[in-house]
């Protein structure tokens, strides 16, 4: 909390998305949970939020799970070094967008989890639900509207996609789900509980296996080669995790054979990071070792 203090509010809120406009920029929180069953937190740790990319972490695990390996045709595992929603590298790569957490990756994962379960959005709200215990956990109506009412850059990516081919579901559901699916609100408790099955090689809460501990593996390292935008060099020099970031201002970031831990702070750095959040992981896997390298 106090290595966030200083940077706190020095960023800008998603004003872009008007519904998150109001958030609070010098808000904070962060929340552990362990392997074995411990939750700490601190600030405002169960505050909910609008998680937005975060959610790719849990489309992407869940269309692996059930669909395997097939997935990885369609969209690549390489640092993109371009904003998280460029158009520029589509073309030259004839609709393969060059990793799952930008959002014309996140658009491909969400089609293809649709074609897997007849419902991407539900699939992603109920994993999250059984598996941070909150049956209330949900998606903002309101914020996926509005995503959906200025999402002309989603819709460029999604319908340049789709001309190559790359899309097996109409334009309109894949992004409908897409949005929906960013939409969904939790607290940094909610995310910190739902991304411990990265943490434990693949195992859910109640102790069957999603992923195959080589899956769970890959998953972190495409987290930490490409889960913070264009800023995943610098993530993982600070942080030393892997992690997936949202525009809402959370991080969550995964410590293999230890815990997940998730902060938030509203406030983002220019490539859509939070800057409170940053700074308080850097902090916490500096004081205490808790780092994959």
């Amino acid at each position: 909390m106090e290595a966030a203090r200083p940077v706190l509010g020095t960023g800008r809120v998603a004003d872009y998305i008007p519904a998150l406009a109001a958030a609070d920029p010098a808000a904070f929180g962060l929340a552990l949970a362990t392997v074995d069953g411990e939750v700490h937190g601190v600030g405002a740790w169960e505050q909910p939020f609008s998680i937005q990319s975060i959610s790719k972490l849990f489309t992407l695990s869940l269309a692996l799970a059930v669909g395997g390996d097939e997935l990885w045709q369609r969209v690549g595992r390489e640092p993109s070094g371009s904003p998280f929603n460029s158009l520029v590298q589509l073309e030259t790569e004839h609709g393969i967008p060059r990793n799952p957490f930008i959002n014309a990756g996140a658009v491909v994962v969400t089609d293809r989890l649709h074609s897997l379960t007849g419902d991407a959005r539900a699939a992603v709200r109920d994993f999250l639900r059984a598996e941070s215990g909150n049956p209330l956990l949900d998606s903002d109506s309101v914020v996926a509207a509005s995503e959906a009412e200025h999402g002309h850059r989603n819709a460029a990516l999604a319908h340049f996609i789709a001309s190559y081919g790359n899309l097996e579901n109409p334009v309109a559901t894949v992004l409908q789900h897409y949005y929906d699916h960013c939409a969904l609100t939790a607290s940094c408790r909610d995310l910190a509980l739902a991304g411990l099955f990265l943490a434990r090689h693949g195992l859910r809460a109640d102790g069957s296996r999603l992923l195959t501990r080589s899956e769970a593996k890959r998953i972190n390292a495409v987290l930490l080669t490409c889960g913070t935008y264009d800023a995943a060099g610098q993530f993982a020099y600070r942080v030393g995790l892997p992690g997936k970031s949202g525009v809402g201002g959370g991080v969550l970031a995964v410590v293999p054979g230890r815990g997940t831990l998730c902060a938030w702070g509203p406030a983002l750095d220019p490539a859509g990071n939070s800057v409170g959040a940053v700074a308080a992981l850097d902090a916490f896997t500096t004081a205490t070792g808790w780092s994959v390298f």
